[in-house]
């Protein structure tokens, strides 16, 4: 669909931006559905990001805003009204302009990265759960994880207070099942889950060492670009099973069809 003065914009913000896959699946999406809309990256320094969206709000045709690493807990001091499951989280992934103008914020994370879990046939009901990272995508998940019947999620984080924060938010949910992880994974772990940016860069260290994991136990990475990162490949050469990251984006896109009311056929 060519770009004219009526196309409307959304935009993904991220620092860094270059492994976002998101406009490469929802800008296809928008073309079918007949919608004169674009995503484009916006590359979001994380000491910059108050300035950016303050100049970004104000464009009249910006419809809604994508959220990526690492803005997901700030950008919720950016939306007027959050839903429950962005409230729950403190962390939003997607906001949307209203009528009014307003700016209203979700986080469908959680809803993908279990989404695709189910459509590639991985069991988590009653599991444990090994979470590397209690930032914002963290949160999302176990939290989705937690709602959707997973036994427990034992979460690490060098971050001391951010991994405190992450404790806080979520034992009134869930007392006593989400909980710091001490020393080695649990016997018992069925799945290994990766919510850090450490896998973006070829130099990164792993997350977590997959060779300490019990023998079947699925790892699974947020990570998009690449699509097989450092860890997954680690794991595969062990014989563990592996679920990329473009599976929770894929997931999220029929989500993100009905947050910012796109038709949900293709116009006649």
């Amino acid at each position: 669909m060519a770009i004219t003065g009526r196309t409307r914009l959304f935009c993904v913000l991220g620092d860094p931006i270059v492994q976002a896959q998101a406009p490469a699946l929802l800008n296809p999406l928008l073309d079918r559905l007949g919608v004169d809309a674009v995503l484009v990256p916006v590359h979001a320094p994380a000491d910059r990001l108050d300035a950016i969206v303050a100049g970004l709000k104000p464009i009249a045709n910006l419809d809604g805003m994508l959220v990526t690493i690492p803005h997901k807990l700030p950008m919720c001091a950016h939306a007027d009204e959050l839903s429950d499951t962005a409230a729950l989280l403190g962390s939003t992934n997607a906001l949307r302009r209203e009528p009014d103008g307003h700016w209203y914020a979700d986080n469908f994370d959680g809803a993908g990265f279990v989404d695709g879990l189910a459509a590639e046939g991985h069991q988590w009901t009653g599991r444990v759960v090994a979470l590397a990272g209690a930032g914002g995508a963290g949160l999302a998940m176990a939290a989705a994880l937690m709602a959707a019947g997973a036994g427990r999620i034992d979460v690490a984080d060098p971050d001391t207070q951010r991994l405190t924060a992450f404790l806080t938010r979520l034992e009134p949910r869930w007392p006593g099942r989400v909980l710091a992880a001490c020393g080695p994974p649990a016997p018992d772990t069925a799945i290994a889950v990766n919510a850090t940016p450490l896998g973006l860069r070829p130099a990164d260290p792993l997350p977590f060492e997959p060779a300490r994991l019990p023998s079947a136990t699925l790892v699974a990475d947020i990570i998009m670009r690449p699509a097989e990162t450092r860890l997954l490949r680690a794991a595969t050469a062990l014989g563990l099973p592996t679920h990329p990251g473009i599976h929770m984006l894929r997931h999220q896109l029929p989500l993100y069809q009905e947050f910012f009311r796109l038709p949900a056929t293709p116009a006649d």
